[in-house]
């Protein structure tokens, strides 16, 4: 990723972080703050126990944990995890025998999502930062890899589908 790029989406979703629980967004099911695209991508039930701040700070486009057949014991890594709503949903289908990583290069979602993990006592779960580019875990260490409209922010998208591929 240029560092331009990647500049202003670190800035733009530190920003994103830091006014979770200040700002208000649109409630606890209507994630990304409204719109017809990216309101209403989380069944109430589906998120029932997810810290509402998790739900707030998703600015996703979809919602990856329903489109993918987890199995309990699989091991799944979340590319530009943010507050760690995916990861937390992701956790729950794995299971305590398997695990979900969120990988984010913006400090303060990380902070806000090991908060959030916490406050889900998901135990099951990390958080890693790093960049989508070069993720900072061993080859053909997962089975799934999920991201919520991240891919699509990173200047060199053959480099992340290549770290994907290993």
């Amino acid at each position: 990723m240029s560092s331009t790029v990647e500049d202003a989406v670190r800035e733009k979703y530190g920003e994103v972080a830091r006014s979770v629980g200040t700002k208000g967004c649109c409630g606890p099911v209507a994630c990304g703050c409204g719109g017809p695209i990216s309101s209403n991508l989380y069944e109430p039930a589906e998120i029932a126990g997810i810290p509402a701040d998790a739900v707030a700070a998703s600015r996703g486009c979809g919602n990856p944990s329903a489109l993918v057949d987890l199995e309990p014991g699989q091991i799944v890594l979340d590319l530009g995890s943010g507050g760690g709503i995916d990861v937390l949903l992701s956790a729950r289908r794995v299971g305590p025998t398997g695990r979900a990583i969120g990988l984010d290069m913006t400090d303060e979602m990380l902070a806000l999502a090991l908060r959030n993990a916490a406050e889900a006592g998901a135990t099951n779960v990390e958080f890693l930062k790093g960049t989508i580019e070069a993720i900072p875990l061993p080859a053909d260490s997962v089975d799934v890899v999920i991201s919520n409209c991240v891919i699509n922010l990173a200047a060199d998208k053959p480099s992340v589908f290549r770290e994907i591929a290993n």
